[in-house]
């Protein structure tokens, strides 16, 4: 790969703050703060409290309910993997990504407020897999457009701990959630007194708070920061050029081994992340069986060690390099997540737990840095449009190996254990990755 100026390479990315629209200062608090939005679904909804209460209270049984929640995660992991590639290619070319930003936002929103409506009966089961399929796949496709402006906003010495920082504020952003839901919805002493508990009135109302939280703190990134760069091309065109772009990119991408092998070794481990955190509300329940309050309480556990992980790698990411970070938090993953399998101890449970959140965050955000400083100049957003593929395109594997995996063994553990298969395969690409890659201007 060419060697670059870094001195033009920091004025590319200054110039390109200011594209934006908007003092840089303020551009970026706008774009954390959605971090700090979305947090709440990922965390309330798909991890924690509706996964919860979904295994407990809709379901038949918990084992239904982990091959049902498996469903849903795959349905929207599979339309996002599909859309989400020609999406971002299509935006690229018109310019537009604002309104489809609004318009997933709020879908999400919308979907979320509904599911007020999942009542706890069996009669519900299917309103809340349809319900949480919308919500997975609207809101991969709003992070798709989302997450593309971060080469734009960072210095490129400086990428990783920027990455970290908006980890890290997701993960505060989760916890401040978590707690509020705790506190007004489900704690017996201190939640609104005016919701009927025999219809489980407080968990379904918490849904509307994450609705609300969600919309409110998105507002800044969606009012503020504006498309300034649209071109004259009609949707049709915007289209039809993407696909083409997309085409060369992946033809692109063949030049560049290292890349190559770190977006298949991400699209592994991704798929983990995502099955793991998607899951392990239910795991609670079904294997240690903890109920929603108990699991919130993990969930706010949780995310306090992931947070504290995602500030401390973003230093290390900028000392060590963006690969390194990678696999010493994959290696921290692979061995917690497979203890969490074998131990039987609840009290053990929680303390493994805070172990790999520790290790949450930084594989995410280190992997964002990579890509950030690897990519070949004037192609990062070719690149990162296969970044968000990489991401999206297996993200149905993992659920659908859970399962499958519950179905046949009828063991929740089993099921799970996809999980810690999917970490390895991923530990061992980012090993094979050519060393050319790791000699390469960022991880001098």
């Amino acid at each position: 790969m060419p060697q670059t100026n870094p001195r033009v390479n920091e004025r590319d990315h200054l110039s390109s703050s200011r594209d934006i629209g908007l003092p840089g200062r303020r551009t970026f608090l706008s774009w954390l703060l959605f971090d700090w939005a979305n947090s709440a679904f990922s965390t309330v909804v798909v991890t924690f409290v509706f996964s919860a209460y979904f295994t407990r209270q809709v379901a038949p049984d918990p084992l239904t309910g982990t091959q049902l929640w498996g469903l849903a995660l795959a349905i929207g992991g599979l339309f996002a993997a599909v859309i989400g590639p020609f999406l971002g290619a299509t935006t690229d070319q018109t310019g537009r990504r604002k309104p489809w930003l609004i318009g997933f936002t709020w879908a999400c929103v919308l979907s979320t407020a509904l599911l007020w409506f999942v009542y706890p009966e069996t009669g519900s089961v299917w309103r809340a897999v349809i319900l949480l399929s919308i919500g997975i796949l609207t809101m991969d496709l709003a992070t798709v457009l989302y997450n593309a402006s971060l080469v734009k906003l960072a210095p490129r010495e400086r990428i990783g701990r920027w990455s970290g920082w908006g980890w890290g504020v997701g993960y505060a952003g989760g916890l401040a959630s978590l707690i509020f839901v705790l506190v007004f919805f489900l704690d017996e002493q201190t939640r609104i007194a005016a919701f009927d508990t025999a219809s489980a009135q407080p968990l379904r109302a918490s849904f509307i708070f994450v609705a609300v939280w969600f919309a409110f703190f998105s507002l800044p990134l969606l009012i503020f920061v504006g498309d300034t760069q649209q071109t004259s091309k009609t949707l049709a065109q915007g289209f039809r050029d993407g696909c083409k772009q997309l085409g060369e990119s992946i033809c692109h991408v063949r030049q560049y081994k290292h890349i190559l092998r770190f977006l298949i070794a991400r699209m592994f481990y991704v798929d983990a992340l995502v099955t793991l955190f998607a899951f392990g509300g239910v795991y609670a329940v079904g294997t240690f069986g903890m109920d929603e309050q108990e699991v919130l309480l993990f969930g706010i556990f949780i995310n306090v060690s992931a947070g504290i992980g995602a500030f401390v790698f973003a230093w290390l990411d900028d000392r060590i390099g963006s690969q390194r970070t990678i696999l010493v938090s994959l290696g921290g993953l692979i061995l917690s997540s497979a203890t969490i399998l074998t131990i039987t101890s609840i009290q053990l449970f929680w303390i493994v737990g805070a172990f790999l959140g520790l290790f949450v965050g930084p594989v995410q955000a280190a992997s964002r840095s990579y890509l950030a400083r690897v990519a070949p100049p004037k192609m990062e957003n070719q690149m990162f449009g296969l970044y968000a593929l990489s991401g999206k395109a297996t993200a149905f594997l993992g659920p659908t190996l859970v399962s499958w995996l519950s179905t046949v063994t009828s063991s929740q553990r089993a099921g799970l254990s996809a999980v810690v298969v999917l970490f390895a395969l991923g530990f061992i690409l980012m090993l094979s990755v050519p060393t050319a890659a790791r000699r390469n201007r960022h991880d001098r």
